[in-house]
């Protein structure tokens, strides 16, 4: 039985004992119905992952005892930030789960004109808790140890205004550079994609005047969940880690 891992906000100390969250609680209790002495691993965001095992699994409460450090996840050396336009509900889950597994660093969900999103106060604030949902379960299961940063939505000129990569990308059919013929970047990279229906020409324009890069991937039109994951996982195969 492979061993669950398990996120948690609380810094990790070696041989010391930690009260779960509510929800790895309950997922360790009710989904996979763990028990007292069943071990787990658990990571903290610091880049660090222990082992653990559970010493009280009861209705008050799940907790374990941090046992020795496994492993300390090093910083990536290409930081990807990803910049996507905010589609429909599963649409942008898949987006966030795949990011995360395939090793984004930083995404910033932005409002475009063809978004058909909208976000009061609570909605966003539900959005928001959802979406880092999403991401700690990618990282629970992909084996990363640190979340990447998710911001808080905003409109696309603020997002595209704000970015300070070394290389920003804007994917865009009509452009005629492949990204095998763009000089790789040293050390980081954002990525801009539009919701479904793309991007507007006057996006499209706003961000070149910021500095963006037309990209093409290849001949036919990528869906809006396909199109990041096929970017990243192509940036991450030319100059990032996918040559390791």
């Amino acid at each position: 039985m492979r061993i669950p891992r398990c996120y948690t906000t609380q810094p990790l100390t070696p041989h010391q004992p930690i009260s779960l969250e509510d929800e790895p609680a309950h997922h360790l209790r009710h989904v996979l119905r763990m028990r007292t002495g069943n071990q787990i691993i658990l990571f903290d965001n610091s880049g660090d992952e222990f082992q653990a095992h559970l010493d009280q699994v009861s209705r008050q409460g799940v907790s374990a005892l941090v046992g020795e450090q496994i492993r300390h996840e090093t910083e990536t050396q290409l930081v990807i930030h990803l910049i996507i336009g905010i589609s429909r509900g599963e649409r942008m889950d898949l987006v966030l789960q795949k990011a995360t597994e395939l090793g984004v660093t930083h995404i910033t969900p932005s409002f475009t004109q063809r978004c058909v999103v909208k976000l009061d106060d609570k909605k966003r604030i539900n959005r928001m808790a959802h979406w880092q949902r999403v991401i700690v379960s990618a990282c629970e299961q992909s084996g990363r140890c640190r979340l990447p940063m998710l911001d808080e939505p905003v409109e696309l000129s603020t997002a595209i205004s704000q970015h300070n990569s070394e290389l920003a990308l804007v994917l865009d059919p009509a452009a005629i550079q492949p990204i095998s013929k763009i000089p790789p970047p040293k050390s980081s990279v954002s990525i801009l994609i539009g919701p479904e229906g793309g991007l507007s020409d006057n996006e499209r324009d706003q961000a070149i005047q910021q500095g963006f890069l037309g990209l093409r991937l290849g001949p036919r039109i990528l869906r809006t969940e396909t199109a990041p994951l096929a970017a990243i996982a192509a940036i991450q195969t030319l100059w990032g880690d996918f040559k390791f």
